[in-house]
């Protein structure tokens, strides 16, 4: 795979000031690369004539006021089939919504149209952002742009490709249970997930409600920090967005503090994970450790509940969330009906994919009546001590680090018959959902296989731009490390 053509917006500034690059070459650059990596299966939709157009006004704008550009002016992003976008489809990679267009945009689309954002495509996922192949889906299976064989992760795993395979400068994913992480760990980019709340759910398609978050896929930290600034804040349309005030994340990325590191020794030292990773953490432990950094294990008995508990209320969440889709309400209807109970049962039968159902099925059994209390009820307690001993362990640490994933990218197809070995794949990352903090995935190390791991880093609640700056930090002195 070549190396992408800018890693940053600031590098495609310079060139468009330098008068190297326009935003209307740039559009045509990455819609070649998109003709070029087709079988990768990233992209659903193209816009093409509506992105050119865009580019071409904009730079118009800029040679006749250079000043009054967007702070995201020359940024080409594409978007998750589950995000909004008024006048442009959005089917959450599933039947049950073939064809449907969106009447309104989703809040954080809009707050980076405002900053002259393009949007080239919206790019594949697994059904609802349920899994973690990105096979899971109407269109069929996206694959690695490293290893073409293999999966790219998911459920945002066509918004790391995009990325990776230089179709985009970054991509706008979602995280219930690491579906930004992931995706960015499996695909050697940097994958970000703010604080619940952080950023509007406005215009984005329900898997768990008190779970999903918006995050970035993007290249570099800055670009991540700048999307983050640009797309959170308070948002009326969503009364679980937070009020606190929006830092100037991009503009505060120097780290020079020595910092309180945890990771769980347990988690290391668990038999699913793969001997490589595991070496390669603590590799880096040790380097963080050879530059004045504190990093310590620390013990979390939570680990095995994780997983169990997530489940039980991701699924809870999602039967709820995905009744209305019954071909009446919104989504596909069958034609082969002959009353209205058929009505709902064929068409949601043919709209949804296995894995779906499967998770529908078994929210709507722990929410049933003689079984809510002994699932339900016990996952909700469960998540709040999972909260409880993350945020204990973060007031004395500044960061929790764990691999991203227990193993690297697998062969597609390889674990479809396998739900549960799938799931467990998650074990790493559910956790920063499970207790609502930011979490990032950095691409730190590489297998024996020359296949990426990424390793991830956990910060307290809205510590954003704390957790920004030392990224940006690790990655730099990483990259120093490699060029040497």
């Amino acid at each position: 795979m070549a190396v992408a053509k800018y890693k940053s917006l600031g590098a495609v500034r310079a060139a468009i000031q330098a008068g190297t690059e326009t935003c209307a070459s740039l559009v045509a650059y990455y819609l070649t690369k998109i003709e070029a990596t087709k079988s990768l299966n990233a992209y659903i939709e193209v816009f093409e004539e509506e992105a050119l157009a865009k580019a071409k006004t904009l730079d118009e704008k800029y040679k006749e006021q250079p000043d009054a550009m967007g702070r995201l002016f020359g940024m080409v992003i594409s978007i998750k089939d589950v995000l909004c976008y008024e006048g442009h489809r959005v089917t959450a990679a599933s039947k049950i919504l073939e064809g449907f267009e969106s009447l309104f945009t989703a809040t954080a689309i809009e707050r980076l149209l405002e900053e002259d954002a393009i949007i080239i495509g919206r790019v594949n996922c697994d059904q609802f952002a349920m899994g973690s192949t990105n096979g899971n889906s109407v269109y069929g299976q996206t694959f690695n742009p490293i290893d073409q064989e293999r999966i790219p992760g998911g459920s945002s795993g066509a918004s790391a490709v995009a990325v990776r395979a230089d179709t985009c400068l970054a991509s706008l994913g979602t995280d219930t249970g690491g579906s930004v992480r992931q995706p960015a760990a499996f695909c050697d980019v940097v994958g970000f997930k703010p604080t619940y709340g952080r950023v509007s759910r406005y215009g984005l398609l329900a898997y768990a409600s008190s779970f999903d978050q918006i995050g970035t896929l993007t290249h570099s930290i800055e670009d991540a920090a700048l999307l983050m600034e640009i797309m959170a804040g308070e948002d009326a349309n969503d009364a679980t967005s937070s009020s606190q005030a929006v830092p100037s994340y991009s503009q505060d990325l120097s780290f020079d503090k020595k910092v309180r590191i945890a990771y769980f020794g347990n988690a290391l030292n668990s038999e699913g994970i793969d001997p490589e990773i595991k070496a390669q953490t603590e590799q880096v432990i040790e380097q963080l450790q050879g530059q004045g950094h504190s990093v310590e294990a620390v013990s979390f008995d939570l680990l095995d509940y994780i997983i169990p508990a997530y489940y039980v209320l991701t699924t809870a969440e999602a039967s709820s969330n995905l009744s209305r889709y019954d071909g009446v309400r919104f989504g596909h209807r069958s034609v082969e009906v002959n009353s209205l109970e058929e009505v709902y049962l064929k068409s949601r039968t043919e709209g949804f994919s296995e894995e779906v159902k499967r998770r529908i099925m078994l929210g709507t059994f722990v929410l049933s009546s003689g079984y809510y209390d002994a699932y339900y009820t016990k996952a909700q307690k469960t998540r709040r001590l999972i909260q409880e001993r993350t945020f204990e362990i973060l007031n004395n640490y500044d960061f929790i680090l764990m691999p991203a994933s227990p193993v690297p990218p697998w062969k597609a197809g390889e674990k479809m018959d396998d739900p549960v070995s799938m799931y467990l794949a998650d074990i790493f990352t559910v956790q920063a959902n499970m207790a609502g903090i930011p979490a990032v995935s950095l691409p730190l190390a590489h297998h024996q296989n020359g296949l990426p791991i990424g390793i991830q880093f956990m910060a307290k609640p809205f510590d954003e731009a704390e957790l920004l700056a030392f990224s940006k930090y690790l990655l730099d002195f990483f990259n120093t490390k490699s060029s040497v």
